[in-house]
């Protein structure tokens, strides 16, 4: 069986702690991640990776599996659909100094669920059993599954594959509330996700349109979970792990972020993205997260058109620093617009 500890330390805390950052692929890098933390996130789940040992050398998956000087503790995630391969990619992220080994049964992206990963696997119970039990057994750390309700609309599986999480060994169960159907398209439904948490003894952590304090607070009323996961609301807004876990404790709103700290964030991160990407991929990775920062603020689509068309790092920083300090001079502030 699995040594829980870290799993036991990650929730025995306060409410206001248990704001997670989700894993999000292409988003959830080391630098992300270690911002999120730095703004009060409680816990950050990697990028996902896979489990093919041909690709484990990849330029992308090395810099996936990097969490060198990264806040403990490493969480990272794996994707696949053989169990004995998915086994030895747990066991490999282990010895790379991963503290926690997440199994990833929801990405709806249409090249993974092809290859029968994600959530493509929600249609094969059995196989998601092999895989559960396998992995368990693998490594000495804490398993943890993230997962959805079901693949179709209609035939929400749930409830079984958390029982049989439960009985695997599985430490803790993230749930978006969306079928792979849904994709990223409808609304989030709670319901299941209540009666996830009613089922089963291990922490259930709800994941799915969290987007403000009291959509945080809605959640964890309606599902009674264990913790919450923040996912596409931290894009470019880092800062609302801080905004959350305020309303949470004190039932007040903090006041929105200046446009000088959110500059101060966005040259801090590009920093971080240059550092950790180099030259060439950090000066494009880096646009993704200036348009999510500058979403809504003046003249910003006329910025980012310009923005895009920079090749170097350098000089994309230096116009992303002129237009944040154009807003100054305008006296833009982040209160006035809706983000």
């Amino acid at each position: 069986m699995s040594n829980n500890t870290v799993i036991d330390t990650l929730f025995n805390r306060p409410m206001s702690q248990k704001i997670w950052v989700a894993p999000m692929a292409g988003v959830t890098d080391r630098p992300f991640r270690t911002l999120c933390k730095y703004f009060g996130a409680g816990h950050a789940v990697s990028e996902m990776m896979t489990a093919d040992k041909a690709l484990r050398m990849s330029k992308k998956s090395l810099y996936r599996a990097n969490f060198d000087g990264e806040i403990a503790p490493i969480s990272a995630q794996i994707a696949g659909s053989d169990p004995y391969e998915l086994a030895e990619a747990a066991r490999y992220q282990v010895a790379n100094g991963a503290q926690i080994v997440d199994i990833n049964m929801g990405c709806p992206a249409k090249k993974v669920c092809n290859k029968l990963a994600g959530s493509a696997l929600l249609q094969d119970e059995d196989l998601v059993e092999r895989i559960l039990t396998t992995v368990v057994q693998a490594v000495d750390v804490p398993v943890t599954l993230k997962t959805r309700l079901g693949f179709l609309n209609g035939e929400e599986n749930i409830l079984r594959i958390a029982e049989c999480a439960e009985k695997s060994g599985i430490a803790a169960l993230a749930l978006h509330g969306r079928t792979r159907e849904d994709m990223y398209l409808n609304t989030a439904r709670y319901d299941l996700i209540r009666q996830v948490k009613q089922l089963i003894n291990i922490p259930v952590i709800a994941n799915g349109d969290i987007d403000s304090p009291e959509k945080a607070q809605f959640v964890l009323a309606q599902t009674g979970a264990d913790a919450i996961m923040i996912g596409r609301a931290a894009q470019g807004r880092p800062w609302i792990f801080r905004e959350v876990a305020h309303y949470l404790q004190t039932g007040t709103h903090l006041a929105a972020p200046e446009i000088v700290e959110v500059r101060d964030v966005l040259m801090d991160h590009l920093s971080e993205l240059y550092a950790f990407y180099g030259e060439y991929s950090g000066c494009r990775i880096a646009r993704k997260h200036i348009a999510w920062y500058t979403k809504g603020l003046r003249s910003s689509n006329e910025f980012r058109q310009n923005m895009y068309q920079v090749e170097q790092t350098a000089q994309q920083a230096q116009v992303v620093e002129q237009y944040f300090n154009d807003l100054l001079h305008f006296g833009e502030r982040l209160s006035d617009i809706h983000v």
